[in-house]
């Protein structure tokens, strides 16, 4: 069983940043795809940001520039660094491994309880 466990959250001002962290149970280079997914209060979780085995790595649109995923493999550690933080980006942050139903898929897209999840962590960001 792979056990994720989120940290890093908090509550920002608009323009400031955070590093999320998530460290794995397992070696994270024998996933096959790893990232970052988010929820607001009553929307539906979307991707954030993730890398494939195969050798992608995809950003949503509305984080490109701002938000950079990056790993740590000698501490099983998935981070992701978001900078320039806008209200929008408020929401609770999920780290995610192996969602990916077939490799043909959108890494970004989510695909219900797929996977393994980690219990979120909250960022709020104020205007």
């Amino acid at each position: 069983q792979v056990q994720l466990v989120e940290s890093g959250g908090g509550s920002v001002q608009s323009g400031g940043s955070l590093t999320l962290s998530c460290v794995a149970s397992v070696d994270i280079i024998t996933r096959f795809c790893m990232g970052w997914f988010r929820q607001a209060p009553g929307k539906e979780r979307e991707g954030v940001a993730a890398w494939v085995a195969t050798g992608r790595t995809v950003y949503a649109d509305f984080v490109k520039e701002r938000f950079t995923i990056s790993q740590d493999n000698d501490k099983n550690t998935l981070y992701l660094q978001m900078n320039n933080l806008e209200p929008e980006d408020t929401a609770t942050y999920y780290c995610a491994a192996d969602w990916m139903t077939n490799a043909g898929m959108n890494p970004l897209e989510w695909a219900g309880d797929s996977g393994h999840w980690g219990q979120g962590t909250q960022v709020t960001v104020s205007s």
